[in-house]
């Protein structure tokens, strides 16, 4: 999504913060034009469909113009945006116009602001905007998703998400580790006793595998359940709170399949390191008391 700013020309939006209240109609409201507002909006200011506002282009009430709830639509979920609340409206564009056009400059009502565009392939915005400046001089492009500081915030969240989970996985790594080698020396009587009476130490091996196997499986599979309760709860919780349709967790069929894929061996590899430690002793050693 890109927003071009065109500069020395009146502001232009296409979805309209105002204060709607409703008004006793000048006109039958068949008549007036049409206006749809948000699910916020309307829960706010208790409004419904066929009821008539009155919106302002200015807090002092300048430009007053009636309109007619035509319906209510949800916005579109920003995660830039998802603590401020959307009280907003859609009008139709020679609507805005006529209400935010002034005497003193008469081309205000041909003229516009920002206008938003959405490209095909979002890694194609870079190219867009230097193709504009080239072709329209005055008119800049940038992704409406920048910061301020011109920085990527989705780009940066994503690289915070990345090594907040590479520490994850070093962290329980090394605990699964820990806990392995502290279950395996609490049977190392058992496995000496079995070296003694012939078990061959590959047999061990294997034993300690296919547990190793069905522990990190089991295990795995029970983390993916808990992440989909969790899912629908951190959900819940905070599109309640700032009364939002964005996703804050998504736990999608390759992220399960991702962490499965990632938990298993690594579950197989801290059993075998647990109990090579033991398998490495001498027998004797093992079954000492």
């Amino acid at each position: 999504m890109l927003r071009l700013c065109v500069c020395g020309i009146c502001a232009f939006a296409v979805a309209v913060v105002a204060a709607a209240l409703p008004a006793i109609a000048a006109a039958p409201a068949a008549e007036l034009p049409v206006v749809l507002v948000s699910r916020q909006l309307a829960d706010d200011a208790s409004l419904h469909v066929g009821d008539t506002v009155t919106f302002a282009a200015d807090g002092a009430g300048g430009h007053a113009r009636q309109f007619r709830v035509g319906g209510t639509y949800e916005p579109t979920p920003d995660p830039v945006r998802f603590t401020a609340r959307r009280l907003e409206a859609r009008l139709h564009l020679p609507d805005l116009n006529d209400m935010i056009a002034t005497a003193d400059d008469p081309a205000s009502a041909e003229s516009v602001g920002a206008i938003n565009v959405q490209l095909a392939e979002a890694r194609d915005a870079d190219a867009f905007a230097t193709a504009l400046a080239a072709r329209a001089p005055g008119i800049v492009a940038r992704p409406t998703a920048r910061a301020r500081d011109g920085s990527d915030p989705f780009a940066v969240l994503e690289r915070f998400h990345l090594a907040v989970a590479i520490v994850t996985v070093l962290g329980s790594t090394a605990f699964l580790l820990a806990l392995m080698v502290m279950r395996a020396e609490e049977r190392r009587e058992t496995v000496g006793i079995v070296r003694l009476i012939g078990v061959s130490q590959r047999f061990v091996l294997l034993v300690v595998l296919a547990e190793g196997l069905l522990i990190a499986a089991v295990g795995a599979i029970f983390g993916v359940l808990v992440a989909v309760g969790a899912q629908r709860a951190v959900n819940g919780f905070f599109q309640w709170r700032y009364d939002t349709a964005l996703v804050f967790v998504r736990v999608t069929t390759r992220i399960a399949l991702q962490s499965i894929a990632l938990a298993v061996p690594l579950g197989i590899i801290a059993g075998l390191v647990g109990s090579w430690t033991l398998l490495r002793r001498d027998i004797v050693e093992l079954v000492r008391r």
